[in-house]
């Protein structure tokens, strides 16, 4: 199969860049995705320098192609819409530096989030709408999605006058969290350079046959990571929608950033789902089919692991996830 397997180093931002591609490399990936501003930091891409210098990015290339290496994204997930001055602003323009660098450097594809605006004009905090029933949420979907359609209809020019496509992960608390939304915001803003990142993970827990959202969505999913969950015993009281978190301590070291003064939180012990290592809520079977359906879209796609199952180490379960990648590709 000539899809292209490789990694998300958000797991190795432990080490530099170069040491991060060794991982790889000897994990049998070729593939590499990067972090470039949004929720957390980019150790392994200095925009600025890069933005700034024909010859840094030149260098910064050769450091991949001197391994046989290929950048296929670039990843600025995070909150473009968020109505909290020192959240979506940012956000916002993280993802315009993004996509002038991935022009710059040649890498079709940047990674992102649709984000989530407030309720209305005057909201102060972004604004998640579940289930709209009452009708005073289609108030607020109409509000959210006329700011969306105005944002993303920017950033759809900017992305096509860079020759770059942006591929939306579909994640739940942002307006696109499905195949249907995505559908919705090209249609709204009947872009040429948006379409999807296929992260099977947000699909799964959400209960959708994931291979059948790709079906449908075909040449609009343009980039795709291989990140797996499992239902745990906790979905029998607590359903997939659960909002029992609990903050994380200020003095915690592993304190994960999602914009000025804001944190990402502690799951529940029992949680309804939790994010493992490929191969572990989905056998090697489910993701050979996976990998099919993605083929059939595009043979030549990046399919880049994120590895964010909290039971192993940063190391441990790359390797394990690139393991059962590299199998499941050699039965596709």
């Amino acid at each position: 199969m000539a899809l292209r397997l490789g990694a998300y180093t958000a797991c190795l931002h432990d080490r530099p860049l170069t040491d991060a591609l060794d991982v790889l490399q000897a994990n049998g990936l070729t593939s590499v995705e990067v972090n470039t501003g949004g929720f957390i930091p980019s150790p392994h891409c200095h925009v600025d320098l890069l933005l700034s210098s024909e010859r840094a990015r030149r260098e910064y290339l050769d450091v991949f192609a001197a391994r046989g290496m290929e950048l296929t994204g670039l990843n600025c997930n995070g909150n473009p819409l968020n109505p909290l001055p020192g959240v979506g602003p940012k956000h916002a323009d993280d993802l315009r530096r993004t996509i002038e660098l991935a022009g710059l450097l040649g890498i079709r594809n940047v990674v992102t989030m649709s984000g989530t605006p407030g309720s209305d004009a005057d909201a102060r905090y972004p604004s998640w709408v579940v289930n709209p029933w009452d009708g005073v949420y289609m108030d607020v979907l109409d509000y959210q999605w006329g700011v969306a359609a105005e944002f993303w209809t920017e950033i759809d020019a900017l992305a096509r006058s860079n020759d770059v496509r942006v591929a939306i992960e579909m994640h739940p608390h942002n307006l696109v969290f499905s195949p249907v939304t995505l559908e919705r915001l090209v249609q709204l803003t009947g872009a040429t350079n948006l379409g999807a990142e296929m992260d099977p993970s947000h699909l799964m827990w959400q209960g959708m046959d994931v291979v059948a959202c790709i079906r449908r969505l075909g040449p609009l999913v343009f980039h795709a990571a291989a990140k797996d969950a499992a239902i745990t015993p906790g979905v029998d009281v607590r359903g997939v929608l659960d909002t029992s978190f609990r903050r994380v301590p200020a003095d915690a070291p592993d304190r994960v950033p999602t914009g000025t003064g804001f944190w990402c939180n502690a799951w529940p012990e029992d949680p309804a789902w939790r994010f493992v290592a490929v191969g572990i809520g989905h056998d090697i079977d489910w993701w050979t089919e996976f990998l099919r359906a993605l083929a059939e879209i595009d043979p030549d796609m990046a399919v880049n692991i994120e590895h964010e199952d909290s039971a192993f180490g940063r190391l441990d379960g790359l390797v394990l996830a690139a393991e059962n990648l590299r199998a499941a590709a050699d039965k596709a």
